[in-house]
């Protein structure tokens, strides 16, 4: 499929790459990433334009976000119900449900940058346990267009090199997922509601008094 898919971009451009950017976006399974970054590649030779390439995987990343999200929200339950019945898909789905609740809007952001396989399923979570639209849109804009700035910009400095780019860039990918997970659980621990806070020192104090009673 990507060798078809590859052969229509010199044809329809930006058109292919935001429709299989968007359809990714939505948890259809297509090579986005590599098509992105051998658009870039075309354009280093002249074939497309850099900022064109750029704005159709922006353009297809925002709007399958918008797709998946209010989809999730008027169709939440079930489509997760469907989403779950890949074992695969079952196990992303449950990483990214603990991933959002702990991280909130920050999650969104992470999920389309560096931990962009979640990217999908935080979208259709987001959408199912009501995200604020403000809150998702923002961050989700925001990781589309450093990813599809990375991808394009990438294929256009390694042209000719596109599978060992995407190699490395996986790589550094998850390095940079480890780290960005780390801080993201820092800042999730470290925040914690006076309240919780509250309950905490409680339930540690508690033993304590039942013994002095």
């Amino acid at each position: 499929m990507s060798d078809t898919l590859i052969g229509l971009l010199p044809l329809y451009g930006a058109y292919i790459i935001a429709l299989i950017v968007g359809l990714s976006a939505m948890a259809i399974t297509l090579p986005a990433s590599v098509l992105v970054a051998t658009a870039g590649g075309f354009a280093a030779a002249g074939d497309l334009s850099l900022w064109q390439v750029g704005l159709g995987a922006f353009l297809g990343f925002c709007i399958g976000d918008q797709c998946a999200y209010f989809l999730a929200r008027s169709k939440g339950p079930w489509i997760i119900r469907k989403l779950k019945s890949s074992e695969s898909r079952a196990k992303l789905i449950g990483r990214a449900e603990v991933f959002l609740t702990r991280n909130g809007v920050v999650a969104v952001l992470l999920s389309r940058t560096v931990l962009s396989p979640l990217g999908p399923y935080v979208t259709y979570i987001s959408g199912a346990l009501g995200l604020g639209w403000l809150k998702f849109t923002s961050a989700a804009m925001i990781g589309a267009a450093i990813w599809s700035s990375a991808y394009s910009y990438l294929g256009y400095v390694f042209a000719g090199n596109i599978s060992q780019i995407s190699s490395a860039l996986g790589n550094a990918l998850g390095f940079v997922a480890a780290a960005g997970l780390l801080v993201a659980s820092g800042y999730w621990l470290f925040r914690k509601p006076a309240s919780q806070k509250a309950r905490d020192t409680s339930d540690a104090v508690a033993p304590e008094r039942d013994k002095a009673v």
